[in-house]
């Protein structure tokens, strides 16, 4: 669960105007995040082409640190993604815990993209994510919060938390209630891989120094965006973000066929890797959500530079771009592993 300290959360909505984003920004973006040489970028394109299946009128701006190939690069690029470069961010080197993955460690990276004010609103979504219907609507919710998907406390990975050992989930409260004993019930705690923020440079600049003297813990920067915008969080309903335990845990909390966003992060879910074996991989209803992802990869009519009726022109400088990078090479700056 998110960490307890006391801090002012984040600043409440920024009247116009602000100096720390520009006054001209309107435009709006997804945005994902991509480190390593590994398979995730896989996952990236499927992403892209499910954001062009379902017609959204909005770029994929793709975050990746430096130790991601030029040829991975390449393939983003060639799919109409915006490329951007960000350096890491590491958390606190003076406090050591055990995350639910090692992995998680590079997560804390994503704060940079509150640096994206060239964007005035942007929806992030992971790079295990495929979208099956526009969700552009949700660059039209309110400014100043910010939403995204409760969490499920059901599986093992929580279970160094009390709603965990307890039984409670924010899903089903009053299936097992919080104990008075216990005090206040915890905060509403969402999944940070898929949320909609508003990007702004006084925000990012106190995400970094919050971040050098809070205390890592399990679940890394998820955590960490919990406590920073608890107070600004606002819930959006379970089909924007179905993590795949949900199938399992709590069925009757949605409609498989109305699911938007689907969020392929349980052990043996991800679609490129899929081979049924493990714990739970057998379901009908998981094998028929990674047809659905395979179907999108697969489709060559969803590739940029074959889809028609496509409104967005190429990026501007395409070829030079593309020529360049073999030529750039990538920075030596740390080797993290592939997202997973």
């Amino acid at each position: 669960m998110a960490p307890d300290i006391t801090r002012a959360a984040v600043a409440a909505a920024k009247p116009d105007g602000d100096a720390t984003r520009p006054a001209a920004s309107q435009s709006r973006a997804y945005v994902t995040f991509l480190a390593g040489d590994g398979d995730y970028v896989k996952g990236v394109i499927g992403l892209a082409k499910g954001l062009r299946k379902a017609k959204s009128k909005n770029p994929l701006v793709v975050a990746t640190l430096p130790d991601v190939p030029a040829e991975h690069r390449r393939m983003l690029v060639e799919q109409g993604c915006v490329v951007r470069e960000i350096e890491p961010v590491h958390p606190p080197e003076s406090h050591r815990t055990e995350f639910a993955m090692a992995y998680y460690v590079i997560n804390y990276s994503k704060l940079r993209l509150w640096e994206f004010v060239e964007y005035g609103k942007m929806i992030y979504l992971d790079g295990d994510i495929q979208v099956f219907d526009n969700i552009d609507h949700l660059f039209d919710l309110p400014s100043g919060n910010f939403y995204a998907v409760m969490d499920c406390f059901c599986e093992k990975t929580w279970s160094h938390t009390p709603q965990n050992r307890i039984g409670y989930c924010q899903q089903n409260p009053d299936k097992v209630r919080w104990p008075e004993e216990l005090g206040p019930k915890p905060p509403l705690y969402f999944n940070a891989g898929m949320f909609v923020f508003e990007p702004d440079l006084n925000t990012y600049r106190d995400l970094l120094h919050t971040v050098k003297i809070t205390r890592p813990t399990p679940f890394a920067e998820q955590d960490f965006l919990n406590m920073y915008f608890r107070n600004v969080y606002k819930p959006i309903p379970v089909v924007y973000n179905l993590v795949m335990a949900m199938l399992w845990r709590h069925p009757e909390n949605f409609v498989l066929d109305e699911v938007k966003v689907a969020h392929y992060c349980a052990a043996g879910s991800k679609p490129w890797r899929f081979t049924g074996e493990e714990a739970n991989m057998d379901r009908d209803d998981i094998k028929a959500l990674v047809k659905k992802w395979w179907d999108i990869f697969d489709n060559e009519s969803l590739d940029y530079n074959n889809f028609a009726g496509q409104d967005h022109a190429l990026p501007a400088d395409l070829q030079p771009f593309l020529a360049a990078l073999p030529k750039a090479g990538v920075r030596d700056c740390f080797s993290a592993p592939s997202a997973a």
